[in-house]
Order: C-alpha cells, then structure tokens, then sequence
C-alpha cells in the first residue's frame, strides 16, 4: 500500500442493541466518512467490517473499519487489518469516545496515555505502540452518581440526539482534515472551538 493509506478504526460494542449507545459514536462517525467516500461495509478476514475509499479522487485512501471484537478487544481486529494493509501505526487512527471531553467538543492527539479507556489500551498493546492518532469524540461525564460504565453504555439522551448529528459530522470532518492536512492543522481548528 501507498504512504497515502490510512486505516481508521471505529471504536464501538458489535449487535444492534449497542449500536445507539455512547460507547459506540465511533463506529456512528465511521458511517458518515462512509457515506462521504461512497464506500460500504464488508466483512473481512480481519474480523471487522471494511469500507474503502478515496475522499476526493487521487487523494489519500481510507479504510474504514469497525472491528466485530467488543470495544476492549478492538487491538486484534486493528492489528490485523493494519498488517493485511501494510498500514504502519503512525496512520491510524482510532476514533471513540471520550468521558473527559465535554459532548459535543472533538479533541485530537498522537500517541500518549489511554487514560482508562479500554480499547485504546488494547490497540496500544496490540500495535506494539501508543503511536497512532485518535479522534476523541466527546460524550461527557455521567450525571449524578451514576456509574461511567453504565453511562456509556446507555444511548444519548433526548437532547444529546438533537445534537448528535452535528457531532458526528464533527467527527468525520476531524479525520478527513488529519488525513489531508495533518494534526496541528486539525488541532488548530477543533480544540480551538
């Protein structure tokens, strides 16, 4: 593969009764860049589902994957993919959400710590390096008392759905401009908002 390709993987719990939960906004960011690049899910050998494509034509390739594992065995499936691609660490990107970011607000970084999420402890592991990119899609902390693993586990609430399509194009437009112009340039526009 080309030093134009990049494996973007969406973090996220598999099965329908997951697919509207916080935990899952990653692999919700995932189908709008799918939808951008006309590209549709398949099953692959690397145990998740693979869409291809280019955002614009002769640009970089994506390869948009939601691993079938449970968020806190998503290393394997990118591990995988990223040999099956000969994708090297520094162009993935994870994308997942993030309790320390208030909802609504996208963050973004290389490499560094996993503070406490799961499947970015595990795609450490398994690349053998922290150095990869995530897009942290901010979900916010639970209310009240109410337990962080509960919380992310539950679907958005009434008026987080109303927002909700916003934040995911948010989301899709973050990696499509790490990807195309780089991080500082992704950092400048959306930790600046």
């Amino acid at each position: 593969m080309a030093a134009d390709t990049w494996l973007v993987v969406g973090l996220g719990n598999p099965g329908e009764q997951y697919a509207r939960n916080r935990h899952n906004v990653g692999q919700m960011v995932l189908d709008e860049l799918a939808k951008r690049i006309g590209g549709t899910f398949k099953s692959h050998k690397g145990n998740a589902r693979v869409a291809e494509g280019r955002l614009v034509p002769g640009g970089p390739k994506l390869i948009l994957a939601k691993p079938n594992s449970y968020m806190n065995l998503s290393g394997g499936p990118t591990a995988a993919l990223a040999q099956f691609f000969s994708v090297e660490p520094d162009h993935v990107i994870a994308v997942h959400d993030e309790l320390d970011i208030p909802f609504d607000s996208i963050k973004l970084k290389q490499g560094g710590g996993h503070g406490g999420h799961n499947g970015i402890r595990d795609i450490a592991a398994a690349l053998k390096t922290p150095e990869f990119s995530r897009v942290r899609v901010g979900i916010g902390r639970p209310p009240g008392r109410q337990d962080a693993a509960d919380f992310v586990l539950k679907d958005f609430a009434g008026t987080e759905r109303e927002q909700l399509p916003m934040l995911v194009s948010d989301g899709a437009d973050a990696v499509e401009l790490l990807v195309s112009e780089g991080l500082l340039a992704a950092q400048t526009r959306f930790h600046g908002a």
